[in-house]
């Protein structure tokens, strides 16, 4: 009986100390069965062989000494790793079970049976090798998973090949660059008992964002039937985003991402010997989102608690079974690569100058690379690689990351942000595109390519070599300030990224780029799609729209999320989202737009901004726009965000504008709504003090206050040499508001260009009181530094 005791740890017994007897993976189990059932969280039931066990059977085999002598052959050249990781599972699958060691699994297994109320159960048969998941190397996809095994010899002959799995070849050579002595890692096998997924969905869930460390929220993918399609990259799944800090607010829905993946196959089991098989999709699968609203919510509480008891980020696989609609965490380690990131200092890349965009596809990093190409069809071809060009294939596992090493960045057709692709990226610090579908279809090998993770979580691939420019950021010495720096931005996808920036929240959230690029549909097209005349727009919208109860609900829907990105990003500080701000033109543009928008010799100062809201061309639209705003603050519980206010000529408009506003739900003062200005037509300077008493605050837009006041055309060569935001009378105007709406205990801030390219500019506006500048991103440590060298010379000077 003491043998069995050595040898068999049921979860619940185990607790995460125990790594060095059952390996990070089995000591987590146990940790979550015995610490985390009182938060609801389920993990399916099963037993762990120690690595007792495993040395066990390596003696009774007589193996050390042949494995040493295998891999000291490879060490000295004499083999290569190929040939040494065969012939080292070759043995380890030919030895036989130690009577002992064969009894306990069997005992264990029948009395899983037991508890689980039948005989012959399904199981999955996982490794867990006793080194794995330490704070400086991540194991994960280094040995091998088993699914749906059944009966008691099919149990001992996976467990035989996990056994064997540790020296496959990726986990030798990793073991070899991380130092680890080949011969002291033993492994453990976790057998559980299986989730009826392949029935329901499964995924892999993370309780931080796995491109910038981003701690607020949790990242969950999801795909149809079992969860190793999503590991290893092979298919697309669901994203979602979850924002944590509002998981507990009665009546908040914080998922700020829904995103459907292609889902087009799915894993299930199998008869036979082979347990598990991949078949294509349904259409209404593919259509479907794996999870619920209620589960999402459910998995990222989970996700949190785990992440609390553990004291750290932490990397999860979750599964749903289809027979029961019962949620499960299967897996749950530290997150080993975000943990590590250095907090003082980004790195900001820009890719400057670019050829055509070849492709597009999910950003791993945030760095950019130009190389040429090797395309790989399989892992067999990896002989072939070229070291520092971009991997290009279809999808990798871990057989591929002796070469992965050695790339300068990958690209596959398929996979997410949790595949493995994706998580050995991140690991080795390279840009990745994930998910591009067709790039072994359109890319050749030796041919230049950029691959930009610099734009945000969408990747671009670039036809040719480009300009790329690398900017560290230094934040740890950074100087105070109490003039408010804070940050204009417009990609939600990008949004995450400049999280780190103690910057003091969101002066400009520009709503026209969320609609543009995460909509592309013009807003009346959706209300009224029955006007929409143009054939290939209706099928377009069509397409975009599929899924959704209504087409508006598609536009509310998507501009919501967007927003709450970059509302995230900053929380608690204040976000200011400027309403739509699109010109006729660029309306027209929009698909179905052209058949809403009259043409216009002067977008530029034509039907624009304020004057669109409450007329009958655009008040259906804009009613989605508030829909939105509204939907964002409540539903989404970001009650940070201001409403502002583009291009409104005179307080008249002001007034009507601030009416339809109400009408739909956006009451100034309401629920602590509040609603800027901008400050951008001379009107705006002129009768200050009118537009402060309908309004909270201003935002200066230099760029459009410039070009009205010298009547230059801020588009036109020709003019260029007199557009100036440091003209005297741009200045006047510029000094003349902030006084007025100083005295009318308004707010005032700045959104442009000038204090990023000119200090002295930074300077002026200090002087003159300003209560905030909002810059772009990448200059706001020279913003910031500028201003606090102004305020201490005002300081001087006083």
């Amino acid at each position: 009986m003491s043998q069995h005791v050595d040898q068999i740890a049921w979860f619940e017994t185990l607790r995460r100390i125990d790594v060095g007897r059952v390996g990070g993976k089995n000591a987590s189990l146990g940790e979550m069965v015995q610490a985390l059932a009182r938060n609801g969280i389920q993990v399916p039931p099963g037993f762990a062989t120690t690595a007792d066990a495993y040395w066990q059977f390596v003696e009774a085999n007589n193996l050390r000494s042949r494995i040493t002598g295998h891999l000291a052959a490879w060490d000295e050249h004499r083999a290569s790793l190929a040939e040494t990781g065969q012939a080292i599972r070759n043995l380890i699958l030919q030895g036989t079970w130690p009577e002992a060691t064969a009894r306990a699994i069997r005992s264990a297994y029948r009395e899983l049976g037991r508890r689980s109320g039948g005989d012959d159960i399904d199981v999955a048969v996982r490794s867990s090798a006793t080194a794995e998941d330490l704070p400086d190397a991540s194991f994960a996809g280094q040995q091998e998973t088993f699914l749906n095994i059944r009966g008691e010899a099919a149990l001992l002959a996976a467990c035989r090949r996990c056994f064997a799995s540790l020296f496959t070849d990726r986990a030798i050579s990793y073991r070899k660059a991380k130092g680890f002595d080949h011969m002291k890692v033993a492994l453990s096998i976790g057998v559980q008992r299986m989730v009826r997924s392949d029935l329901g969905g499964s995924g892999v869930m993370f309780s931080i964002d796995t491109e910038t460390g981003f701690d607020k929220v949790v990242l969950i993918n999801g795909a149809w039937g079992l969860g190793e399609n999503v590991v290893q990259g092979a298919v697309d799944p669901d994203e979602y985003v979850v924002f944590k800090p509002f998981l507990d607010r009665p009546g908040v829905v914080p998922i700020i991402e829904k995103a459907r993946g292609t889902k087009t196959i799915k894993m299930i089991y199998s008869g036979g010997e082979t347990p598990t098989r991949n078949v294509p999709t349904s259409k209404a699968e593919r259509a479907a989102f794996v999870l619920g609203d209620d589960e999402i919510v459910r998995l990222a509480s989970w996700a949190v608690a785990i992440e609390r008891h553990y004291g750290c980020p932490m990397d999860m696989e979750w599964a749903k079974d289809g027979t029961t609609g019962e949620m499960f965490i299967v897996q749950a380690r530290p997150e080993t690569v975000q943990a590590r990131r250095e907090a003082g200092a980004m790195r900001s890349y820009r890719v400057k100058q670019h050829g055509r965009r070849l492709l597009a596809g999910l950003a791993i990093g945030d760095a950019a690379v130009s190389a040429p190409v090797c395309l790989l069809e399989s892992a067999a071809d990896i002989a072939r690689f070229v070291d520092g060009s971009v991997l290009v294939t279809s999808t990798t596992d871990p057989d591929w990351v002796p070469i992965m090493k050695r790339a300068a960045a990958i690209v596959t057709d398929h996979g997410g942000r949790t595949s493995h692709a994706a998580i050995v990226s991140r690991e080795l610090g390279l840009p990745a595109i994930v998910g591009t579908g067709n790039a072994t279809e359109l890319l050749h090998s030796g041919q230049d390519i950029t691959v930009s993770c610099a734009e945000g979580d969408e990747g671009a691939i670039y036809e040719g070599p480009a300009e790329i420019e690398v900017q560290t950021l230094d934040l740890e010495h950074l100087p105070a300030s109490t003039t408010r720096v804070m940050l204009n931005l417009a990609n939600p996808g990008a949004a995450f990224r400049w999280w780190r920036l103690p910057a003091d929240g969101v002066g400009l959230a520009r709503m026209e780029f969320v609609v543009s690029n995460a909509i592309r549909i013009h807003p009346m097209a959706l209300v009224h799609f029955d006007q929409v005349r143009d054939e290939p727009a209706r099928q377009e919208i069509e397409r975009l729209t599929a899924g959704y109860d209504s087409k508006p609900e598609f536009f509310v829907d998507r501009l919501s999320r967007g927003l709450a990105r970059i509302a995230a990003a900053a929380w608690p500080r204040p976000v200011i989202i400027r309403m739509s701000d699109f010109k006729t033109n660029e309306y027209a543009g929009l698909v179905g737009g052209a058949g809403f928008e009259p043409l216009e010799e002067n977008p530029m100062i034509g039907f624009r901004g304020a004057s669109r809201y409450y007329s009958e061309r655009y008040r259906d639209g804009f009613a989605l726009e508030c829909q939105a705003i509204s939907r964002l603050r409540s539903r989404l519980g970001f009650d940070n965000v201001i409403v502002m206010v583009p291009f409104c000529r005179s307080v008249v408009e002001a007034d009507q504008v601030l009416d339809v506003m109400a009408q739909h739900g956006l009451r100034r003062g309401q629920d602590g709504l509040q609603v800027y200005v901008m400050c951008e037509v001379p009107s705006n300077v002129v009768q200050a003090t009118e537009f402060a008493r309908r309004f909270d605050g201003f935002s200066i837009g230099s760029n459009d206050l410039t070009q009205l006041t010298l009547g230059v055309d801020r588009d036109s060569a020709e003019l260029a040499g007199l557009f100036d935001e440091q003209d005297p009378a741009v200045k006047w105007m510029i000094g003349t508001v902030i006084a007025e709406a100083h005295k009318a205990g308004a707010k005032i801030g700045l959104c442009g260009q000038a204090p990023s390219d000119h200090p002295e500019f930074a300077r002026f506006l200090v002087e003159c009181g300003i209560d905030s500048i909002s810059v772009s991103p990448d200059s706001f440590v020279a913003v910031k530094t500028h201003v606090a060298a102004a305020e201490a010379a005002k300081r001087s000077a006083a």
